[in-house]
């Protein structure tokens, strides 16, 4: 009668455990709870099932060291190994005569384990261990086997809603990115954008973004907590990484414990797994989605899906950001000499003019263009004076640093921003593009070519574009007054005032 009374109440508290909590570890706490109160026992622990694995591993537990905590035993080894495999409780009454056994404490004498089972499914082992041989009788089994069901059901039921919530969470992000990435143009910050709301709604500690240049992987964008190892825009060695093989097999990969990888290239120092996740576009192959944690077997296969999908809409966004990207180029390009054009020009001095200006810096324009060009054109015909504009235009473009800015004004003039150069290195600087011109033997022009050229320093000649502009004119105007096929610098605002005067 009493032993039936036990029976009852176990299993009115494990009831009252299944209906308590959704909540995966307050079930766990309720689970090891009445273990303690009701079988009076020490050591206690729950392993959960990973299917994936085909492994159990450490879920919580009582009366043991904490690091022990997420230490997987595949199934088939050791009793709780076996348990989880036969499907049903194994008792070692003696340890130390039971090969199966894996000694991880001392002092344990005999050992029982019990699966916890949902429709024919194993989901988890509930383990126990004494330090006494042939602690547990017959009665003390059946009563933890059947308390067993009862745990069963309210680790499954958590699971679910652990699931389903997080399913929602995920859709709540997918549609988060999708919000937020369909109306960024600028690829750097879309890029951004993305790694920032991954970083929002999956459970990671950074998150990288790797873009496929040629045969080469190379780090566009990154953000988290970890420390990198790979700088920002570096670029990887073909093949090389989990990124390039997820990448190059066109589906995604899950490392939890990138230690066992062969070959892994951290990207972060404290990198313990990595979920990476190929960025594809109508079969077009763009890059990778890099995410890392610093801790291990956090990764699931149910992170697939929804990771997929969050690739798939930051991979049109980015096709998208590519697309804008190479129309306002063209739209700052001029068709026939290939270099920038004088739509580009205002914007690039604007951003020059407040840099220098926010900063204390100084910069410089050189105004030139083509000494009797119209003569040019009516003696030898407009094809070899387009011909001439676009070897006058790669002359200086090759002769300036990638920092400069050089564009085509309109007709023969040319217009060339040098940020940082100022006085007589700006001299200096057009006496050589001058210079380059001159001796360059353009094909089918008998005689040389030559430019002249004005120059003019900010603040010196002028606080605002227009006025540097028109001090480089007018010292243009004056070296083709003076003779041309030279450089002129620009007076001083008060100079240019009193001539006036």
């Amino acid at each position: 009668m009493l032993e039936s009374i036990q029976k009852i109440a176990v299993l009115y508290d494990a009831s009252q455990a299944v209906l308590s909590t959704f909540d995966l570890d307050g079930v766990l706490n309720e689970i090891l709870s009445i273990i303690r109160d009701y079988f009076q026992l020490h050591n206690g622990t729950v392993l959960l099932m990973d299917k994936d694995k085909q492994e159990v591993y450490v879920r919580k537990q009582f009366g043991r060291s904490e690091e022990n905590i997420g230490y997987r035993i595949p199934l088939g080894q050791g009793i709780i190994g076996a348990a989880a495999k036969l499907k049903r409780p194994v008792y070692a009454p003696d340890v130390s005569k039971d090969q199966r056994y894996i000694n991880r404490v001392q002092e344990t004498k005999s050992e029982v384990a019990i699966p916890l089972m949902v429709r024919d499914e194993v989901v988890g082992v509930l383990d126990f261990q004494s330090d006494q041989l042939d602690y547990f009788d017959s009665g003390m089994i059946d009563l933890l086997t059947l308390f067993s069901t009862q745990a069963s059901i309210a680790l499954e039921n958590a699971r679910l809603y652990q699931l389903e919530r997080r399913r929602a969470e995920q859709l709540e992000a997918i549609n988060a990115v999708a919000r937020q990435t369909t109306a960024v143009t600028d690829l750097d910050e879309l890029l951004t954008v993305v790694c920032r709301l991954i970083l929002e709604w999956f459970r990671v500690d950074h998150v990288a973004v790797l873009l496929s240049e040629a045969d080469c992987m190379r780090v566009r964008a990154y953000e988290g907590r970890l420390t990198p190892k790979v700088a920002m825009g570096a670029q990887l060695a073909p093949g090389a990484g989990l990124a390039a093989r997820a990448l190059a097999l066109g589906k995604s990969i899950i490392e939890n414990d990138v230690s066992k990888v062969e070959g892994y290239i951290a990207g972060f120092v404290e990198t313990q797994a990595e979920m990476c996740v190929p960025l594809i576009f109508f079969g077009e192959k763009l890059g990778t989605l890099a995410l890392d944690s610093a801790s291990k077997n956090v990764f699931e296969s149910e992170d697939i899906q929804p990771l997929e999908s969050v690739a798939d809409i930051c991979a049109a966004a980015i096709q998208n950001a590519n697309h804008f990207e190479r129309i306002r180029q063209l739209a700052y390009v001029d068709g026939l000499t290939g270099i920038h054009n004088r739509r580009y020009f205002e914007m690039r001095i604007l951003e020059e003019l407040e840099r220098a200006s926010r900063f204390g810096g100084r910069m410089s324009v050189i105004m030139m263009d083509i000494d009797h060009f119209k003569r040019l054109n009516d003696e030898f015909g407009h094809l070899l004076g387009d011909e001439v504009l676009r070897g006058v235009s790669t002359i200086l473009k090759h002769q300036l640093r990638k920092m400069d800015m050089v564009c085509r004004y309109g007709g023969e003039e040319f217009a060339v921003v040098v940020p940082e150069t100022f006085g007589e290195n700006a001299l200096t600087v057009a006496e050589k593009l001058r210079r380059q011109v001159e001796i360059y033997n353009f094909p089918g022009v008998p005689r040389p070519v030559t430019i002249s050229c004005g120059v003019a320093d900010y603040p010196i000649h002028g606080n605002s574009r227009d006025e540097v502009v028109a001090a480089a004119d007018a010292a243009l105007y004056v070296a083709k007054l003076s003779g041309r096929n030279r450089v002129v610098a620009a007076t001083l605002k008060k100079e240019t005032s009193a001539t006036q005067g």
